[in-house]
């Protein structure tokens, strides 16, 4: 098992990595993304899975040994993007670990009673379009195609367009293959330090905290950097610097470490050195323990970004672009699984987002696991989980599949 791993790990590895960084480049339909898809494909034809695309950018491929094809399917899987600049596991270990696991199956001489599939999920990091999840999102028709159609990427690309470039023929809407499946499972990288501190290499999640992302559109007026008094300026940067620090004193302020505001990506017009701005966006992030707390976070950053724009002489509008409540796993599949080999595995809260949650909020039983990271780093290129750790999270998921799938 360790050989195969390996060999599939060294593979897929290098593609779109930076030579510079050592991050990882692989945005929806672009050539890296649509590389490690090619990939994924030849993974399926090499084990013989019957390979199924939809319109929405995923790919799921299906072992369908002489079984019962009318009882429900049993599905596990990530996804194969990034973040920019983003780690080598955040997904991709997911799917590794999932042709690891069927081929252990396959050693051990396993006969499953109900098909099994591994999906390939798009746009799960929202990197491009804004919408996190967005392949799940639309495969379980939580997103129309009429909303998804009028995205657009940075340079103005639409969605549609930007698939059919990289060879895909969009046909947005609910994936049909969706409806036969009985339980999700997904193995993925931890993304903080819990099983670090527990010393266990694998964990099940318990819940996804609720997450969004708003866009802070903060107008002033354009003018020259020397010529303009300080006083004669109504300038947006000033707005959206208050706003900025006003995000971290909220999420500080939220009771037991249970809030996070980030301001990651900004964009300002004209962006001249030597210019007052007239306009800077700026796009928040935003998680709590609760509904409640996100909602009321949101909401106090807004206030104070409004007060301050007041003062400033500019104005302010906040535009949510997606907001995911929180998520529950299911508490029976987390049973099933709480105690596979013998060893008892605690169930953790993750306040990162994965297409697990989406499914789960769709109706579908869904669980997952983590796999232990050393430094809790993610969404970066420091992302790392050892290779015994990820060997055993194999072993665990193969277990848990061969549960679910008698």
């Amino acid at each position: 098992m360790s050989e195969t791993f390996e060999q599939m790990w060294s593979s897929v590895a290098p593609v779109g990595r930076s030579g510079s960084s050592g991050g990882y480049f692989r945005q929806p339909f672009t050539s890296a993304e649509r590389e490690c898809h090619e990939w994924f494909v030849e993974q399926c034809t090499a084990r013989g899975l019957t390979i199924e695309r939809d319109g929405n950018g995923n790919t799921v491929g299906w072992w369908e040994p002489v079984v019962d094809r009318n009882l429900p399917r049993v599905l596990t899987g990530s996804h194969l993007d990034s973040v920019l600049d983003g780690g080598a596991y955040d997904g991709p270990l997911g799917i590794v670990s999932a042709f690891a696991a069927m081929d252990l199956l396959v050693e051990r001489g396993f006969e499953p009673g109900r098909t099994i599939g591994i999906a390939a999920f798009a746009e799960e990091e929202g990197s491009r379009f804004s919408i996190a999840c967005l392949g799940s999102r639309l495969a379980v028709g939580a997103v129309s195609p009429e909303r998804a159609v009028a995205l657009t990427d940075r340079d103005g690309v639409r969605l549609d367009d930007a698939m059919a470039a990289a060879g895909l023929e969009p046909q947005l809407g609910r994936s049909a293959w969706l409806d036969s499946v009985g339980c999700y499972l997904e193995l993925h990288v931890e993304q903080g330090r819990d099983l670090v501190h527990r010393e266990i290499p694998v964990g099940l999640a318990s819940m996804i905290w609720p997450h969004g992302r708003y866009r802070f559109d903060f107008t002033g007026a354009a003018n020259h950097a020397g010529a303009t008094s300080m006083a004669d300026r109504r300038d947006p940067m000033l707005t959206y610097a208050m706003t900025a620090l006003a995000a971290n004193k909220q999420a500080r302020l939220v009771a037991g470490d249970a809030g996070r505001a980030t301001f990651g990506r900004l964009e300002v017009s004209p962006n001249a050195t030597n210019a007052v701005p007239d306009r800077v966006t700026g796009w928040l992030d935003a998680r709590c323990e609760s509904d409640e707390a996100l909602v009321e976070l949101v909401a106090a950053i807004e206030k104070q970004g409004r007060e301050r724009a007041e003062r400033d002489g500019t104005t302010l509008a906040v535009t949510a672009e997606s907001v995911s409540p929180a998520v529950h796993f299911d508490l029976e599949l987390s049973a099933r699984l709480a105690h596979l080999g013998g060893t008892d595995r605690p169930a953790i809260a993750t306040a990162a987002g994965h297409d697990a949650g989406v499914l789960a909020t769709s109706g579908i039983p869904s669980a997952m696991l983590f796999v232990r990271n050393p430094t809790g780093v993610s969404h970066s290129p420091a992302e790392y989980a050892d290779l015994a750790d990820c060997l055993a999270g194999v072993e665990v998921l193969a277990d848990a599949l061969a549960e679910l799938a008698r």
